[in-house]
């Protein structure tokens, strides 16, 4: 049996990190992955076999509280060998924080195992050709500035439970325009963030107070990109959400289910999330 060991997943790995999130189909960019490796505050891991990386896992910190566990890669050659499981039995040992992550059907009932419960179930909806929609209403979202920021990072916070001021910061940073604010009296209620992918452009977090608000983000973001690829994580309760997208000629692709390991003390209020960072930021 060939031998594998790990250690610290390092910049100088993103190649190898694209080809494994690529081989797996997934959306990451060398941005998303560069973001990931480059904070030393976050957890990344590698197995290699002989000078390869063969898999790999990163834990976000988020704020020193929580770890979102998320890239659990092994290339195809070596699953079915236990690789996974060491990949996040380190993480287990060498992280004391609460965690969260977003499983695949597949990876639920190991995640389980593992003393992971679930929280809610997220939609993944797909559209390889967006629609080419014009926006009429009154009140339209505004470009997020840098004035907004504070006020996304509160919204941000209140609704996931946890401060995320790094992930929102590469979020406006790298992509500050598809990042949009729903003003009133001058104060952001709501905001809708995106970023580019390696197959979709990926519409969220979008956060508002009330479905409509949320529709009218949501709908600004797409008005940016006709005729583009785009997808949109979709917590399944959002039903209103879902059919406007279904009505966008979005389908669904997959589910993932948002889980903690043993308690949740950072529920937030998911009532006013929309759609989700992706699987890989929470």
């Amino acid at each position: 049996m060939e031998e594998y060991y790990l250690r610290p997943l390092r910049t100088e790995d993103l190649k190898a990190a694209m080809e494994l999130s690529a081989e797996a189909g997934w959306n990451q960019t060398v941005q998303d992955w560069t973001f990931l490796l480059e904070d030393p505050q976050h957890i990344s891991v590698a197995a290699v076999s002989g000078d390869r990386v063969i898999g790999t896992t990163v834990a976000l910190n988020y704020a020193g509280q929580l770890a979102w566990i998320g890239m659990v890669l092994v290339n195809k050659a070596y699953r079915g060998k236990g690789v996974s499981k060491l990949l996040l039995q380190y993480i287990f040992e060498n992280c004391k924080a609460a965690m969260k992550l977003d499983a695949t059907a597949l990876g639920e009932p190991v995640y389980r195992k593992f003393g992971f419960f679930p929280e809610y179930t997220i939609l993944r909806m797909v559209n390889t050709s967006a629609a080419d929609i014009s926006l009429h209403h009154v009140d339209l979202p505004r470009q997020a500035l840098s004035r907004h920021f504070s006020a996304i990072i509160s919204l941000d916070e209140m609704t996931l439970g946890i401060k995320r001021e790094k992930l929102i910061a590469y979020y406006i940073q790298q992509y500050p325009l598809k990042a949009w604010v729903l003003e009133e009296n001058s104060h952001p209620e709501g905001f809708v963030l995106g970023r580019d992918g390696y197959h979709y452009h990926h519409i969220g977090p979008i956060v508002a107070a009330t479905t409509a608000q949320a529709i009218l983000l949501l709908k600004q973001a797409l008005a940016q990109l006709p005729g583009q690829p785009v997808v949109v994580d979709v917590p399944a309760d959002k039903k209103e959400m879902i059919q406007i997208l279904k009505e966008l000629n979005f389908v669904e692709q997959r589910r993932f289910m948002r889980m903690y390991r043993n308690k949740n003390p950072f529920a937030g209020k998911v009532n006013r999330l929309f759609a989700i960072a992706g699987p890989e930021f929470g």
